[in-house]
């Protein structure tokens, strides 16, 4: 739920920069911030003042009555919720963790936008690449997904070890929950058994880590990193004992990659920012030295570099060149016998129209390019004379990454977070997309095994959860927010940022109703159980409400909520669709009368016992149990209730997707947590048939497709008839 201002605090590891700072800044804010429970009895103390009261058989006080409340507290908001009827002992409420369990299905996304040379392809056939924090090993015949999750934050860079078994992994640091900033790694692992084999660096690397690159005259005994800290830190470690070798500071400017000679693994070679540096390690001490441009011109990024098969060293420079710099004797003459041979220019080639982004050398000594603004891929002779080349689609972006396959087919990342499969004569096909910005709009089929998103990146796409693959995307003028299916599952509403809001055919695309509510971003789209009716739910604090008819193609207005203090951010429409449930920035829950003319329910203890068609307001009594002991009302982005009503989702700002039984309306209720987002999780939300959970990350641009597994039965909470008396437990009915 986009909230304004200072009430969102985002735990995104991409965005938080100094840790000191964000500590001192969510100390503040926990400061600030109230216990949920500790400003007035808790809920328990409260239902166990309500239960041991010694009144009389016939006081209110000593009995469950129509208008008992509990209270939770948010910011020092009061929220009250009136606890149902069939409740008779709340104290006695078991909460207890779901016997369903989720389990990582497929992962949609690569990060193609920011990172570089994160694209490789394993003997065994799979492509190996990351999205937040998960790296994902992707069979590109068999279109099977394998998942390494065993990094706490977002995975920044990639590579692979010369007995193409073992794979080296970096991530960024971020921080917790409670501002404390998490120690960046990087990971040695197993891409057969996906068994971690070391963890590197563990509390020495600052903000995270941004290149790695194994040994090969060694057969890949050491690992090169450079973390992210203001001096880009070099360090060499013994891969087999996890010990750092050496370490110097490398450079202020960004650096992009490094890598070791393939011949000799006491020179290594880091580039950047207006530098390409040559670097020599002996006896755990480097030495360095600088890349001379000399008459040609020093251009303001080396994007990248490889080595030929004769040892030279080419670059590739945001001036659109590839530069071979070729050893030079003449150090020797000067400085003596056993001084190392240096670089320098030897031939400028132009390649490219824009950066050349990626270089990759192929069996024989031919080699490909990837440009930037120009988007093609160019494959040439080993002496650097062009052969062939292609232009990938415009809707891809830019070439950022290529990975051989078999010398004639290759693999392509794009910066539009797209990798492609091709070759120059066939051409080239998307095996792998994502959007390319934050997401929030999330909406599941009525019946069928698709799903829909839609984000700042303007992109609303339809995706099929069986065939784990993108349908169809179209472009909007403005960002999507928010979705929802009209029940008989033909037509899907988006919500946008302007207070437009589109009606979209599934199977045209074509927009079948296009309105405008207001000037402000809409929150939420919803349709009532029957179809008759949507809602919708805007940040000018109004829920506009729509008649719905010809199957979802024509929409009346209807009415107007007004009673909000603060933008909407969550509603639910109660089963027999004459009621709404909503939830706004300043933490209300209000109840309306839709049927009787859009009214405010003012007596809202009556609603207690009300039957909701779904449940994905945050505040609410069937959900109290979702909130953490201190929470400011920003920590829960989104929940949704399964189908069979057992089970209850959780996004929270901390990256996490979090599974609760449902109800669950008391306080530190206990949960099945999940990672693998490395932003704050924006929406969740359960297929038609609860056999899936699909999670969407913020700034991570990555959604997580969840099996849902287990569930035996168990019995639920409250329970099938009202017991005579307060003190007995309620009696459970079997879901």
């Amino acid at each position: 739920m986009p909230l304004h201002g200072n009430l969102r605090v985002r735990r995104n590891s991409e965005k938080l920069g100094n840790p000191e700072r964000q500590r001192k800044r969510l100390d503040k804010k926990a400061a600030s911030t109230a216990n949920l429970l500790t400003r007035s009895p808790s809920l328990e103390n409260r239902a166990k003042e309500l239960i041991s009261s010694t009144g009389s058989p016939g006081s209110r006080r000593g009995t469950y009555s129509q208008e008992q409340s509990i209270k939770m507290f948010i910011r020092g908001r009061p929220i009250t919720m009136y606890i149902p009827s069939n409740i008779q002992n709340y104290e006695d409420l078991k909460m207890e963790t779901p016997s369903e369990r989720l389990e990582l299905d497929w992962v949609y996304g690569y990060r193609g936008r920011d990172c570089r040379a994160n694209l490789y392809f394993l003997p065994t056939g799979e492509a190996v690449y990351f999205i937040a924090c998960v790296v994902v090993l992707y069979h590109i015949n068999n279109r099977t997904q394998r998942h390494y999750h065993k990094h706490t934050d977002c995975v920044r860079c990639l590579t692979v070890h010369p007995d193409k078994v073992r794979v080296a992994s970096g991530q960024t640091a971020g921080v917790d929950k409670d501002g404390k900033p998490l120690q960046p790694c990087v990971h040695i692992w197993d891409s057969t058994t996906l068994v971690t084999l070391q963890q590197i660096g563990l509390g020495t690397f600052q903000r995270g880590v941004g290149s790695v690159a194994f040994s090969f005259a060694d057969s890949g005994a050491f690992l090169c990193v450079i973390d992210d800290s203001n001096e880009h830190m070099l360090s060499v470690w013994d891969c087999s004992k996890g010990t750092k070798h050496a370490e110097v500071k490398n450079t202020n400017e960004a650096v992009f990659a490094v890598e070791f000679n393939p011949s000799d693994s006491t020179n290594i070679i880091t580039c950047g920012k207006s530098h390409v540096y040559f670097w020599t390690l002996i006896a755990g001490q480097f030495t360095k030295k600088q890349g001379i441009f000399g008459k040609y011109k020093k251009p303001k990024f080396i994007q990248c570099f490889m080595f030929s098969l004769t040892g030279d060293v080419l670059t590739g420079d945001s001036e659109g060149n590839i530069l071979t710099w070729g050893k030079s004797a003449a150090d020797v003459k000067t400085l003596g016998k056993g001084a190392k041979e240096t670089f320098q220019i030897m031939r400028q080639t132009r390649a490219h129209e824009g950066s050349v982004f990626t270089l990759c050398a192929l069996r024989g000594g031919a080699l490909l390019s990837g440009g930037g603004k120009d988007r093609k891929i160019i494959r040439w002779s080993a002496d650097l004379a062009p052969e062939r080349e292609c232009e990938i689609p415009e809707n891809y972006g830019a070439v950022r990454t290529i990975a051989d396959v078999d010398g004639e087919e290759v693999l392509v990342g794009t910066t539009r977070n797209a990798i492609l499969r091709g070759t120059f004569s066939d051409g080239f096909v998307a095996i792998v997309q994502g959007h390319v910005d934050e997401m929030w709009g999330l909406a599941t089929h009525p019946s069928q095994n698709i799903f829909l998103t839609c984000g700042h990146d303007r992109q609303v796409c339809l995706w099929k959860t069986e065939e784990h693959k993108l349908d169809w995307s179209i472009t909007l003028e403005e960002y999507g927010l928010c979705a929802d299916f009209c029940p008989n599952g033909s037509v899907v509403s988006a919500g946008l940022s302007t207070g437009r809001w589109l009606v979209l055919d599934l199977l045209t695309t074509e927009v079948v109703s296009d309105s405008t509510d207001g000037n402000e971003q809409l929150s939420v789209m919803r349709y009532s159980p029957d179809g008759s009716f949507l809602a919708v739910g805007s940040h000018d604090n109004f829920i506009y409400i729509y008649t719905v008819t010809e199957s979802g193609r024509r929409y009346t207005r209807f009415g107007k909520c007004n009673g909000h203090s603060s933008f909407i951010t969550h509603l639910d429409w109660s089963k027999d669709g004459k009621y709404i449930m909503s939830n706004s920035g300043d933490y209300e829950i209000l109840y309306w009368d839709i049927a009787g003319g859009c009214k405010l329910l003012r007596n809202r203890f009556e609603s207690k016992d009300r039957e909701w068609a779904s449940y994905t307001c945050v505040l609410g009594f069937h959900v109290i149990g979702v909130w953490l002991e201190g929470s400011d009302g920003t920590d829960i982005n989104a929940l949704c209730r399964s189908h069979s009503e057992r089970l209850v989702a959780v996004a929270d700002d901390f990256c996490k997707v979090h599974l609760f039984q449902y109800p669950c309306p008391k306080p530190k209720a206990p949960s099945h947590k999940y990672e693998g987002h490395g932003s704050h999780v924006t929406n969740v939300c359960f297929t038609h048939n609860d056999s899936h959970l699909l999670s969407m990350g913020g700034k991570d641009t990555c959604i997580l497709q969840w099996r849902v597994i287990g569930g035996e039965s168990r019995e639920r909470l409250f329970s099938a008839s009202a017991s005579s008396t307060s003190t007995s437990s309620p009696e459970p009915a079997t879901s």
